[in-house]
């Protein structure tokens, strides 16, 4: 599943993409830590990245799944 994350005062947004099953242990994991004011909660990508998220500076999280990226005139 492919996660979208804006932070506050940086003009690109965040995207990687995390297993479907530990998607919604993610959403948990991220409404815990902005209820808490935790500093930092870090997320393991697919590629077995680790990605560090300032919970304070998040404007927002997308979670969804990554779209068709067609280039030229395809057709179904």
């Amino acid at each position: 599943m492919e996660i979208r994350v804006g932070m506050m005062n940086v003009v690109r947004e965040l995207t990687f993409e995390v297993n479907d099953d530990e998607a919604d242990q993610l959403k948990s994991d991220l409404e815990s830590a902005s209820a808490a004011g935790d500093g930092m909660l870090w997320v393991t990508d697919r590629d077995g990245r680790d990605l560090g998220l300032v919970v304070r500076q998040l404007a927002y999280v997308e979670l969804g799944v990554p779209g068709d990226r067609r280039i030229g005139f395809a057709t179904d």
